[in-house]
């Protein structure tokens, strides 16, 4: 389905959209915007899938034990040193 709208452009970005289409990049200057809003969901899905991923660890890392920094410093410098 498709739904017509009015929109406001400023100068800069009508002329940047138009160039698009006369370059054959779209075929219209609604291609242009579609192709735009299309991308800004996906930016706006990620962006939202990785906050919760970060929830999640958050959430998990409260769960669990809590493990003073100073082990963790002493865990890395023991497998530095078998490396070596």
């Amino acid at each position: 389905m498709t739904v017509k709208t009015s929109i406001s452009l400023t100068d800069e970005q009508e002329e940047y959209a138009r160039s698009l289409v006369e370059r054959g990049r779209f075929s219209s200057l609604s291609a242009v915007l579609q192709r735009g809003l299309d991308m800004l969901r996906r930016d706006e899905d990620a962006h939202t899938l990785k906050i919760q991923a970060l929830q999640t660890l958050i959430d998990q890392r409260r769960a669990g034990p809590l493990v003073p920094l100073e082990d963790k410093v002493d865990d890395f410098l023991a497998g530095v040193d078998r490396e070596d």
